[in-house]
This record gives C-alpha cells, structure tokens and sequence, in this order.
C-alpha cells in the first residue's frame, strides 16, 4: 500500500478574501479553504491523513476546479455543484458531508434536520461536529446548515463569510422550474 498522496494546490482571490484549493493527481478536490485559516486546514489533513506522507506543489488551476469556483462566485451556481470531491474523515463525518451536497443552492437546513435527514435525530451534536471539520468549503457546503432558530451558528471561515455565501447564492439560485431567481432581500 502507497502511504504518499501529492496534492495540488491553487489559491485564487474572492470578494471573501484568498482561497486555497487542494486536489489529488486524479482531479478530486481535497480541501477548499480561506488563506486565512490556512493552518486549520494542515490540521485537519494531517488528522484525516494520519499515515499518509502529503506532499503539496502548486498548480495553476488544476483540472479546472479553479476556474469552477470563480464561476460560482462570479454566479454559476452550477459550476461547483458536480465537482468531484474526496475526503479522509470517519464513516459518520462521509454521510454527513455527503448530506451537505443535498442541500439545495440558496437554500438552508438546521442541524437537527440534517441529523433527522440521516436517520440519527439525537445525533445533532455529532453531525455538528462533523460539519465543522468538514474539509471543502463551498463545493461540500457547511455553510448552508443553521442554527435551529434560524441563526447563523459557527463556519470556520467566519460568519461574515457564512452570510455572504449564502446571500451569494440566494441571489443567484435557479428555481425548481429551471427559472432565474434573484432574491434581493435575503440574509
């Protein structure tokens, strides 16, 4: 067995501020994260990849995933929505940032209803925990989940980028009948 895996990593400007990317050789994406929070995110790799020997070399744009995320912020909400990702968490963190990708653009779930979703109503708690170590913001969108109150609870990259991104998207989000949907009074 191969314990090496070589990263490619991007970073490209937002209206947000700086984002990394990581993707494998394969052109799945590994992690999507704020420069500034750059070293949360070795963190999390080097607990996801615990006997794995990471190597990272920079890459301009590698297998468009790149161009995809400026799409999206340019207001291609469809451009990140099948982007191939790969992640190292538990079997339970997997489901849960599987579930995340359900979650329609410009809309949002609490925890709890995310952990009735799964199966595991008592499980809110856990699937918090799994939604905050979730390594690729954005694409695996963490930032649609709520508090059960409607309040805007905890996104590593900081509130102000959790508002954002979701007014991003309502603003932008195509509905159900395939119609442009520009919400102005949203978030």
């Amino acid at each position: 067995m191969d314990n090496k895996l070589r990263l490619f990593l991007d970073r490209m400007k937002t209206p947000l501020g700086e984002l990394i990317l990581l993707s494998d050789e394969l052109g799945n994406l590994r992690a999507v994260e704020w420069t500034d929070h750059e070293d949360r995110m070795r963190r999390l790799l080097s607990r996801q990849y615990r006997s794995t020997q990471i190597t990272m070399e920079t890459c301009h744009n590698p297998f468009d995933l790149t161009s995809a995320l400026e799409s999206y912020f340019a207001g291609d909400m469809e451009s990140i929505q099948s982007l191939p990702v790969l992640t190292a968490g538990t079997a339970f963190q997997q489901i849960v940032w599987q579930s995340l990708r359900s979650i329609p653009t410009g809309k949002t779930e609490s925890y709890g209803s995310l952990a009735k979703k799964l199966g595991m109503a008592a499980a809110v708690r856990a699937v918090g925990l799994a939604n905050g170590a979730n390594p690729i913001s954005i694409v695996v969108p963490c930032h649609r989940v709520i508090g059960a109150d409607g309040s805007l609870t905890g996104y590593g990259g900081g509130l102000h980028r959790k508002q954002w991104l979701l007014h991003h998207e309502r603003k932008y989000r195509i509905d159900a009948d395939g119609l442009f949907n520009l919400e102005r009074n949203d978030i």
